[in-house]
């Protein structure tokens, strides 16, 4: 099994830049890659406000702050990529742009890296079909936000080997997470189960059988969940939701994946959540 030392990230948004982040505090060298430098300085920018949060709450030294940042670098460049020993990609959940993204890489990497995908919902078997490496790529779905939750979901495609699964799950024990191996299918295993109850959700609300604080009350207390589904949507991104549902829709041809209409209305809107700030509820400061 390959020693993993430098890990490429594709991606400087919500999920790339937390799995950088999880990454550098676990004392690994991450290579951010985005389109824009804009967007490089964003992901930057938002890994230092989470580690000097860690700092005020004691949970991290100043010392070990500046570590962590001085392990992750950015660039436009793809070809920084053949420095790294294991490569995920985080870009946008849009079937063609990932396509596209892992043949540039494939070409990229070294013969003997893992390429991976962060997807949520994308076949993973589709997506290796496009690369010359097929038994070396897999899906390692980080949740959000990606320092904080534990769990990270291995995706077995159909042509991945067993020792990608077995370096996947090292990389993901490094990194202090626990991994679970799931087969591919739209949705794997978490978002298969939670999706479709968030969309629930909203159907409850678009019904007017309750308000949004209320839903989210009664699934905090009646089912001991830790955040409201409404209020779960919104940290998601309403966007991110839509599309997942969009594939399980088409995927699985069942009528009980449709996504809600409110759902789609509030998308079109531009209302995704905390990340717009509005909703189904307003986020100050935005």
């Amino acid at each position: 099994m390959t020693t993993l030392k430098t890990i490429g990230v594709i991606g400087a948004g919500t999920m790339g830049n937390g799995i950088a982040q999880a990454c550098a505090t676990s004392g690994l060298a991450a290579i951010m890659i985005d389109v824009a430098d804009a967007a490089l300085d964003k992901g930057k920018a938002t890994i230092a406000g989470s580690l000097e949060r860690l700092v005020k709450k004691e949970k991290l030294t100043a010392a070990d702050r500046d570590a962590a940042l001085g392990r992750v670098t950015t660039s436009t460049d793809y070809g920084k990529l053949a420095a790294a020993d294991f490569i995920i990609e985080a870009a946008t959940e849009r079937l063609e742009l990932k396509l596209d993204i892992l043949k540039k890489v494939d070409a990229i990497a070294r013969q003997d890296v893992i390429i991976a995908t962060n997807t949520s919902s994308i076949s993973i078997t589709q997506l290796a079909a496009v690369m010359k490496r097929p038994s070396q790529f897999l899906g390692v779905h980080f949740f959000n936000p990606v320092p904080m939750m534990a769990l990270v979901e291995l995706v077995r495609g159909l042509a991945t080997d067993d020792a990608t699964i077995a370096t996947a799950e090292a990389f993901a024990k490094t990194l202090g997470k626990t991994p679970i191996v799931v087969k591919n299918s739209p949705g794997f295993v978490v978002n298969r189960i939670l999706c479709p109850m968030l969309n629930e959700a909203i159907f409850v609300y678009q019904e007017g059988l309750a308000s949004a604080a209320a839903i989210d009350e009664g699934m905090k207390l009646g089912c001991n969940h830790p955040i409201g589904p409404l209020a779960l949507c919104d940290m998601i991104g309403l966007d991110v939701l839509l599309a997942v549902m969009n594939v399980f829709y088409a995927d699985f041809k069942d009528p009980k994946y449709r996504p809600a209409p409110l759902l789609q209305e509030m998308v079109a809107a531009g209302w995704l959540g905390r990340k717009t700030g509005r909703g189904f509820y307003a986020y100050e400061g935005k």
